[in-house]
């Protein structure tokens, strides 16, 4: 996939241009679109096909081409694409679950953000497990700290830009619902918060 693929015809267009007519789908239409969206994103089957059959409908509505055989198209299209390896759910998925959890994804939202993108239950879960023979230890407790770094939570607290008293149970009680709404347990999210040691936490969620 060395070779530079045109943009689609009705690709989104810049701000202040006026919005182009929607493409008459065809089979080569779908494959340059698909070839297009794979070199500018990391996706799943489903979420490939979503696009595609958003561009089927988008040309039926204009067109009126049958829908229906836009469909068996753009299956065709995406049974070609896992045969020849273009398209691998397991490897998106545990690509994306490092990626989220180094970004100080919970596993509970790694797994919520996996299935909205169409994986299969099954590929989510040994995505997750895999997370945990990475960090030697809690996965999320890895996340949490890593999350708490960049929020500067806990024992990363940082001074008040504003030179105001911050009332310590307050700032807690924030910093708690904050990871919580992460998706962190509790028992992680006050073993993060309470903290008082960086470095002794880091090592803990390193596995030490």
């Amino acid at each position: 996939m060395d070779e530079k693929i045109t943009p689609p015809a009705d690709s989104p267009a810049m701000p202040g241009k006026r919005r182009k007519r929607p493409r008459l789908v065809t089979a080569d239409y779908l494959e340059n679109s698909a070839l297009y969206y794979l070199q500018r994103f990391s996706t799943s089957a489903a979420n490939l096909r979503r696009v595609l059959l958003r561009k089927v409908q988008l040309s039926a509505g204009e067109h009126g081409t049958d829908p229906e055989e836009g469909g068996r198209l753009v299956d065709a299209l995406l049974a070609r694409y896992r045969s020849a390896g273009l398209i691998d759910d397991a490897a998106y998925a545990a690509g994306k679950a490092r990626s989220l959890h180094r970004q100080g994804g919970s596993t509970r939202a790694i797994k919520a953000k996996l299935a909205a993108k169409g994986v299969e239950a099954e590929v989510v879960a040994a995505a997750v497990d895999d997370l945990a023979e990475d960090t030697a230890g809690d996965p999320d407790l890895a996340a949490a700290v890593a999350l708490a770094r960049r929020r500067g939570f806990g024992p990363f607290r940082r001074p008040s830009l504003s030179g105001k008293a911050v009332d310590p149970a307050e700032r807690r009680m924030k910093e708690l619902a904050a990871l919580a709404r992460a998706g962190f347990p509790f028992a992680v999210a006050a073993r993060v918060v309470d903290a008082e040691d960086a470095a002794a936490l880091e090592d803990e969620a390193r596995g030490g």
